[in-house]
């Protein structure tokens, strides 16, 4: 693989992430706002899934970074962390029941602190500016990294997973989430996603 497209592959560091959450004005809960559909938990999940599919310590750093956002009371431990995510009902194990919006917000959170840190990587994805070669490894890499995931975590008999593994139906949605990420990063990024997830039609 060219050097350029194997230092596309970052990985998390403890350092960064607390600059990260020293620059954050607030990493309490949101107020309570509007649960997030059906829908909304999918993306939710696949968005987090995207995140360890573009960086390899990206399942620890969540961890790390919910205790270190003060979220300690909602997710006590990663196996608690992991049951909220499981109620993505695309998952081969799925949990029942409504998220409260104090949850999914604590996610949500979680999820565009580490989209931020990320944020390079995912603007090399989008850029119409890179060398083609270079842009279809960084794709290659990422897309296979999500597949082996999703095939490791997601239920293969729901047809939403199957189009997402497929190379041609799921590219646009692949594309998207990268898209969602990107929309997740930077001043007002909480916002901006949260309103996306609960657009029954995004």
């Amino acid at each position: 693989m060219d050097g350029s497209a194997g230092d596309f592959t970052m990985n998390v560091t403890l350092g960064v992430l607390a600059g990260i959450i020293a620059a954050m004005p607030n990493s309490s809960p949101a107020p309570a706002s509007a649960r997030l559909p059906r829908r909304g938990l999918e993306r939710l999940d696949l968005l987090l899934l995207s995140v360890e599919a573009l960086d390899l310590n990206g399942g620890e750093a969540m961890v790390w970074m919910s205790e270190q956002m003060g979220f300690a009371q909602l997710f006590p431990n990663r196996v608690e962390l992991w049951k909220r995510r499981c109620h993505n009902p695309l998952r081969r194990v799925t949990r029942r029941g409504d998220l409260q919006p104090a949850e999914t917000d604590a996610l949500i959170k979680i999820l565009c602190a580490l989209a931020d840190r990320l944020y390079p990587m995912v603007r090399g994805l989008l850029s119409t500016a890179e060398n083609p070669d270079i842009l279809a490894q960084r794709w290659d890499l990422f897309q296979n990294r999500l597949a082996g995931l999703v095939q490791e975590r997601m239920n293969p008999r729901r047809v939403g997973v199957q189009k997402l593994l497929d190379p041609a139906q799921g590219a646009q949605q692949r594309r998207l989430l990268i898209q969602s990420l990107a929309l997740a990063a930077g001043a007002g990024g909480f916002d901006r996603l949260r309103a996306s997830l609960l657009d029954p039609a995004s």
